[in-house]
């Protein structure tokens, strides 16, 4: 168990890196005398770096291990941390969170490589689903954590981020084992990592996938992304109340993690998926009605986010681990194929989504409804689920 634990701390560092220091936003503009879109791009330095590196840290793994990945990527992570602790523009903000996102992608593409080389079948998924359960409580703790240091200052939260890596590491190191040995290594070099990326990406059943996960990902973390001026500015909370949000709605994602660990060797992945989607698209929809004509009501508003995230949670971790099976002898590869789609979709949110549709829950309603859309028209073709 200690394992499982572990590697979702791991897997938790992206969540933390990014939600524990929104309650900080509003303050953070005003000290470092710069502008909220300013402080807002803050996520894109970060996701945009994570995004890109997803591809290296599995290839990097799948060539000189797990654990030696994940000692360099938290190191890098670390350092990018004590950067931004210590920051006094924008400028050294944005420095410190390009290293926190080149380095902070490691502990989740290996992790989810691990579980997948430790463990099989339905045995996998309810590990998967555990380890979800157990990433899902960051959203949540994250932002309340923010706001007590938030009561000392903003740059306690960051200096928080690097102990918070380093205890992650210190673990990985002394409870996880090497599960890619020397003699299962493959080769690291741009050739080669052109050529596995060029394998995993032409296997249609692969995309569709991968899509498919960051899709239905994206749809909740348009929420997460536009929480300060969502709780703020439309829900009329303090921006010591970030747990309004984040507790329901991981809430749900918890709950549906329980569920997708209880179906596990019981119903079929066909049968996992379409309840999953059903109960999605039936959210997604009344969300759209509701915010178009209806005033804003805080604990509906927030209930469609959380219970979306029912749906989910329990499609995740049969997408995650079709998406591995495709290819056994690369998993560290292909795990940073799926994190690649799941960061990309989140940054383009980030940068462009995100300050398109905040003006109103409706636009967010309807962000969410668009990458439903997008993720149910490319899940109906993947042939592995039928």
């Amino acid at each position: 168990m200690m394992r499982v634990f572990v590697l979702a701390s791991l897997a938790a560092l992206a969540p933390f890196a990014i939600d524990t220091y929104l309650p900080a936003f509003h303050v953070m503009t005003n000290d470092l005398e710069t502008t909220p879109h300013a402080i807002q791009q803050s996520l894109t330095f970060y996701l945009l770096p994570y995004a890109l590196m997803t591809l290296f840290h599995g290839a990097i793994s799948d060539a000189i291990g797990r654990i030696n990945t994940i000692k360099i990527g938290l190191g890098i992570f670390i350092v990018g941390s004590i950067t931004a602790a210590f920051a006094g523009s924008v400028e050294m903000l944005w420095l410190g969170r390009i290293l926190q996102g080149l380095g902070g992608g490691a502990g989740n593409v290996v992790a989810r490589a691990m579980v997948r080389d430790l463990f099989q079948g339905p045995e996998a998924q309810r590990v998967m689903a555990t380890i979800q359960m157990l990433f899902g409580i960051a959203p949540a703790v994250a932002p309340m954590i923010g706001a007590l240091l938030l009561g000392i200052h903003w740059h306690s939260i960051f200096i928080f981020l690097a102990v918070y890596a380093s205890v992650s590491l210190i673990a990985a190191m002394k409870y996880l084992p090497e599960t890619m040995p020397q003699s299962k290594r493959v080769s690291f070099s741009f050739a080669a990592v052109t050529h596995r990326y060029k394998t995993i990406f032409s296997d249609k059943e692969f995309l569709l996938l991968v899509i498919a996960l960051g899709a239905n990902f994206s749809g909740f973390f348009l929420y997460v992304l536009s929480s300060p001026i969502f709780i703020v500015d439309h829900l009329g909370l303090a921006s010591t109340q970030f747990g309004y949000l984040f507790i329901p709605t991981v809430t749900g994602m918890i709950f549906g993690s329980f569920l997708s660990k209880k179906s596990a060797g019981k119903l079929s992945h066909k049968k996992t998926i379409k309840i999953a989607y059903l109960w999605m698209g039936l959210i997604v929809i009344s969300n759209v009605i509701f915010c178009a004509f209806f005033e804003v009501n805080r604990p509906i508003n927030i209930g469609f986010v959380a219970f979306y995230n029912v749906g989910m949670s329990l499609a995740m971790p049969v997408l995650s681990i079709a998406a591995l099976d495709r290819f056994e002898k690369i998993r560290g590869t292909a795990s940073s194929g799926q994190a690649f789609i799941q960061m990309l979709l989140s940054t383009v949110s980030a940068g462009l989504v995100v300050p398109f549709l905040w003006f109103s829950p409706l636009g967010l309603s309807l962000g969410m409804l668009g990458y439903f859309i997008l993720s149910i028209s490319v899940v109906t073709h993947v042939k592995s689920l039928n």
